[in-house]
């Protein structure tokens, strides 16, 4: 009985906390989306800071929210950097395992990529309340959330100004293109759609306006193939985009900011952004 009490407490508290931190982005507005949340890890700067939106992974079916997540905002936070973390919409467990979007609509695109863009519009309306530059906010992804930081790079009317994509999902239509990304974004239905599949390749959508990308991945991803990340440094360099390309030998997949999962090689990556960041004089 102890333990159960204690239990409870403890899921009454979580509870609690992420109500008072958490932000629903869509309130007071036609969409109703109300698990859409950003959870602000505000820097103690004296001088307005840089901001990142976090956009963890989770092929579109669920989020990351550890490594990709809250570990992630934990460090910028610590670095000087304001950082939010977006609980976008996804498929879910239950209809990845059931199929239920056979039957019901669910979510699928563009509800990720309006969550986004209402997620950099807030930031920047609420800036000054933030203490942050509405002139520097960009998006970080990981994995399928890495893809949705570039789609908001090509497709948003709410454009970040820099993205940082680390291991992205990037190919819809490519033969190493993600499947599960793919049929979570798309739906049962249109992931076999040729058009569709096109339209969200984010390496075939780069335009020379596109913001400053840094990207990261591993030789040795078989999770999301490196040919993804390839595709889109071969792009970006095709436009001239200021960006950055770092492919390690050793990492895989999934390691995000965490100190224990990938390789020592791999987690220097986290260095290689702030460095990247700080070259770019936004």
């Amino acid at each position: 009985m102890r333990v159960f009490i204690i239990l409870l407490l403890l899921i009454s508290y979580h509870i609690q906390t992420f109500a008072q931190t958490s932000v629903r982005i869509w309130d007071d507005t036609e969409t109703k989306a109300k698990a859409v949340t950003l959870i602000p890890y505000l820097a103690d700067n004296d001088s307005y800071s840089t901001a990142v939106i976090i956009c963890p992974g989770g092929s579109y079916c669920w989020h990351g929210m550890k490594a990709e997540g809250t570990e992630v905002a934990e460090w910028l936070q610590a670095k000087g950097i304001s950082a939010f973390v977006l609980k976008y919409r996804v498929q879910g467990v239950v209809p990845y395992i059931t199929h239920a979007r056979l039957l019901f609509r669910g979510h699928q695109y563009p509800d990720a990529l309006n969550d986004i863009e209402q997620a950099i519009a807030y930031v920047r309306k609420h800036a000054n309340e933030y203490h942050i530059n509405p002139k520097q906010v960009g998006v970080m992804g990981f994995s399928a959330g890495g893809h949705l930081a570039m789609l908001s790079a090509e497709q948003s009317h709410m454009r970040p100004d820099f993205v940082a994509a680390v291991y992205p999902v990037v190919s819809m239509s490519h033969p190493d293109s993600h499947k599960r990304s793919r049929r979570g974004m798309l739906g049962e239905y249109k992931k076999h759609n040729k058009v569709m599949r096109d339209s969200l390749s984010v390496e075939k959508h780069v335009s020379k306006d596109c913001p400053p990308v840094f990207l990261v991945n591993c030789k040795d991803d078989h999770i999301v193939k490196p040919r993804n990340a390839e595709l889109l440094d071969s792009a970006l360099t095709a436009q001239g985009i200021n960006h950055r390309y770092i492919q390690y030998r050793t990492g895989g997949h999934g390691f995000g900011a965490s100190e224990t999962k990938g390789t020592a090689e791999c987690r220097a990556w986290k260095d290689e952004f702030l460095k990247w960041l700080k070259s770019l004089e936004l």
